[in-house]
């Protein structure tokens, strides 16, 4: 793991940024509803983003594509671990 994600996972939840990266910081941890609340309530792309990784990873392929095209990214192809450490260092830049 890259070390900028491995340290951003080992903060609180209430150290991490508003937005998508408190939504991926909650879907690491283990609260998709959390983390799907924080997504869901925001209308900007990388919100998207977040919004398609979790409905990519609660099986529901249909809806993760629509959220992938919303935030104008490819469906990942990776796995769910790897797809959530590349959307954190993306994000924490």
């Amino acid at each position: 793991m890259h070390p900028a994600v491995e340290s951003f996972l080992a903060k609180p939840a209430a150290d991490a940024p508003a937005g998508p990266l408190r939504a991926l910081w909650h879907a690491a941890h283990g609260d998709w509803t959390a983390a799907h609340e924080i997504a869901q309530a925001s209308e900007d792309r990388d919100s998207a983003w977040v919004h398609a990784y979790l409905h990519r990873e609660e099986g529901d392929q249909w809806n993760a594509e629509y959220w992938y095209r919303r935030a104008g990214k490819p469906v990942f192809k990776g796995s769910l671990e790897d797809e959530r450490e590349a959307m954190i260092a993306t994000l924490l830049v």
